[in-house]
């Protein structure tokens, strides 16, 4: 065992003898005593932050960097090998079915995710690591129940998305500190897969999540030379494309693409989290109080304008502006609904696609075809760099603009609950994206929910029937839909359920929401996993 590293959960022991080895874990604590200290400094900024928001301290561009924002003569490293054309984008978590079935969608491109669809369970994250490194050298292929899966000639390419920031990874420790979830599968695949891709003729490719600071992604840039000199791998193999999914984040773009210049590929409209924190990051702005989710739509003014935004910064500097989520999956044996539901993933991927953007995401690979077709017809290049989108003018009160045409009804309240409840009750159970009423939900969806439910609560505000919606009130529906969540998402279990329902109440009573469900939820997972109390935060 490698000095100062303790492993505390054992639940997979032959899988993390393959992944944890001695050299994956001398690298492991190698990134942590070197990187964590940044780490934390960088997460109480964020605290530091937030206070001023809610203090009334305005969003801006920041003036210390506007050097960098009007500098019109540097570029980003231009794209890596295989992601040339990234018109269609797959993502799902790294069960072995799951990884197959994307690797042979059709898509340019599958990402992996350790992150918002997938439920972090010591097994899940592991097995995932042992999933992928199979698949790149092509010893993935398996049959289960008379069915074989096996994968094609010329399958996706890789990228990876390792978990966020906030994020401690609670069953491995190094010098009595756990490691951050973000360098643990950042670490753990490109120790074992770095070479073995390059030698394949492409490269460790990651997607980055939630990052709220240019700083941020300066940490990750650090990791990144750390790592490839590590191994001795060229500097600027690594490519990453760095999801803006924060409203802090949406002010930095430049700088964001700047700091990662010589390893970037590029931005991503990452929709559904990007709403989540403009609600949260506001919490203390009542004239903040949005509808009913469905109608904070891609085309409301705040959203339009971080769209345009996002492909004007990233063509100017020579990178991707990738589109997002359709939250829209096949509808078996209703024909009719099913075609209102690809039609409404049609009319989202022309509007990506004749903004400018030069790819798009799906989470089902029957839906490939349709966003295929989308942007082979309007794309006819391997993607759209040259649209510069010029007349593009968004200041400050463009990306915060509040005006979002709606109402709040009691259908919203309880498809919120509905959301957030089987969400997180399936997430403790170790799945991390289910169906729910024909939409995918992952946790940046039910965080929409959740925080939406705080929002109206806290504000007192009233549905289209002029009834204000209250704490009680919203007890009320909690425990009306609890009752059905189980015949909704098979396997959920009772325990989980209880948890998610108290989880849930205590939630909207609280001054401000919680920054993260899966930060709140997280020590179930470690005490299902055996990880002894005193090695992580206390249960709810």
């Amino acid at each position: 065992m490698v000095h100062g590293v303790k492993v505390l959960s054992n639940v997979v022991a032959q899988a993390q003898a393959e992944i944890l080895t001695e050299d994956a874990l001398t690298f492991l604590a190698a990134l942590h005593r070197t990187f964590e200290a940044t780490r934390q400094n960088l997460l109480v900024a964020r605290d530091v932050a937030q206070r001023r928001y809610d203090s009334g301290t305005l969003f801006d561009f920041p003036p210390e960097t506007a050097h960098i924002r009007a500098d019109p003569t540097w570029h980003c490293a231009p794209p890596a090998p295989g992601l040339e054309d990234r018109r269609v984008e797959i993502t799902g978590p790294t069960d072995r079915k799951m990884v197959i079935n994307a690797l042979n969608s059709g898509a340019k491109t599958f990402m992996a995710d350790f992150e918002d669809s997938s439920s972090p369970t010591f097994a899940n994250l592991i097995v995932g690591q042992v999933n992928l490194r199979d698949a790149i050298r092509r010893q993935i292929d398996f049959e289960v129940g008379g069915k074989s899966y096996k994968l094609v000639a010329k399958p996706a390419v890789l990228i990876v998305r390792p978990r966020g920031w906030h994020l401690d990874e609670t069953r491995v420790v190094i010098d009595n500190s756990p490691v951050s979830a973000s360098i643990f599968d950042f670490a753990l695949y490109f120790f074992h897969n770095a070479r073995e891709l390059v030698k394949h003729g492409y490269g460790p490719y990651f997607y980055l999540p939630k990052m709220e600071h240019y700083l941020e992604a300066r940490l990750w840039n650090d990791i990144f030379l750390f790592a490839q000199s590590y191994i001795e791998l060229p500097h600027n193999t690594i490519r990453a494309t760095v999801l803006i999914e924060t409203l802090p984040a949406a002010f930095q773009m430049d700088e964001i693409l700047f700091e990662l210049r010589n390893h970037s590929s590029g931005l991503n409209c990452g929709r559904w989290d990007y709403i989540f924190s403009a609600i949260k990051k506001r919490r203390a702005d009542r004239g903040t109080v949005f509808p009913d989710r469905k109608d904070v739509t891609m085309t409301v003014p705040f959203m339009d304008a971080y769209v345009r935004l996002l492909i004007q910064t990233c063509h100017r500097r020579k990178v991707a502006a990738m589109g997002g989520m359709s939250a829209q999956i096949p509808i078996k044996n209703d024909p009719k609904a099913n075609e209102i539901a690809m039609e409404k993933v049609r009319a989202d991927k022309l509007r990506e696609v004749t903004a400018g953007h030069d790819g798009t995401w799906i989470a089902h690979p029957l839906i490939h075809n349709i966003a295929r077709k989308v942007f082979d017809e309007h794309m006819p290049g391997p993607n759209q760099y040259h649209v510069r989108r010029e007349d593009v003018r968004v200041v400050a009160a463009d990306l915060t603009n509040a005006d979002v045409p709606g109402k709040i009804t009691e259908e919203g309240v309880r498809s919120n609950v509905s959301v957030a409840l089987a969400y997180s009750a399936a997430w403790l159970g170790g799945n991390g994206c289910i169906p729910v009423n024909h939409l995918m939900e992952d946790a940046a969806t039910a965080e929409i929910a959740r925080v939406q439910l705080w929002q109206w609560v806290k504000y007192a505000a009233r549905m289209n029937n002029g009834q204000p919606v209250t704490a009680p009130f919203v007890d009320q529906i909690i425990e009306e839909l609890a009752a059905t969540v189980k015949s909704a998402v098979p396997g959920v279990k009772d325990e989980h359920l209880k948890i998610a329902t108290k989880y849930l109440k205590s939630q909207i009573r609280q001054q401000w929401p919680s920054d993260f469900l899966t930060s709140d939820l997280m020590p179930f997972l470690s005490m299902a996993d055996g990880v002894e109390s005193r090695w992580q935060p206390s249960l709810l």
